[in-house]
């Protein structure tokens, strides 16, 4: 099912393409230091969100990422559960269950720049642009932050 959304073409304008993400979603499901959770929408599965301890990317990251750092992502799949607040009340869960369940200091998203409505709904729930940083594989994305409340 979620190569099956990774596969969709809008999907990979948001996160990526497939393959990348495919190994991502692969690693952190095989990782002692990840959440990864299926989202579900009246009854039926949704999307899928992962926080991965960010030091499980190694080297692929910002050089000024905090050390106890969390890198978010999730996804909305099913085109009718799109702007209704279900990825908002997603992000908003997960964000809560890293800061619960470890000692993060904080948590991260790398939205592309051209990504104008994930910057808006990480800012709606209390990310705040570092600053902007070469993605390797999407390009200029904003490096966005929230800390531990």
């Amino acid at each position: 099912m979620i190569r099956g959304w990774l596969a969709m073409p809008d999907i990979q304008a948001w996160w990526g393409p497939a393959t990348a993400t495919q190994a991502e979603v692969q690693i952190a499901l095989n990782s002692g230091h990840a959440m990864c959770r299926i989202i579900e929408a009246d009854g039926v599965a949704a999307g899928y969100a992962h926080a991965v301890d960010a030091t499980l990317w190694g080297a692929d990251l910002p050089q000024d990422l905090e050390a106890g750092t969390w890198d978010l992502d999730l996804f909305i799949a099913r085109r009718e559960h799109r702007g209704q607040g279900v990825g908002a009340a997603a992000l908003s869960l997960l964000k809560a269950e890293v800061f619960a369940s470890t000692m993060a200091l904080a948590v991260c998203v790398f939205p592309s720049v051209r990504n104008e409505a994930a910057v808006r709904a990480y800012e709606k729930a209390g990310f705040r642009w570092k600053r902007i940083w070469n993605d390797p594989l999407m390009g200029p994305s904003w490096f966005m932050i929230a800390e531990r409340p």
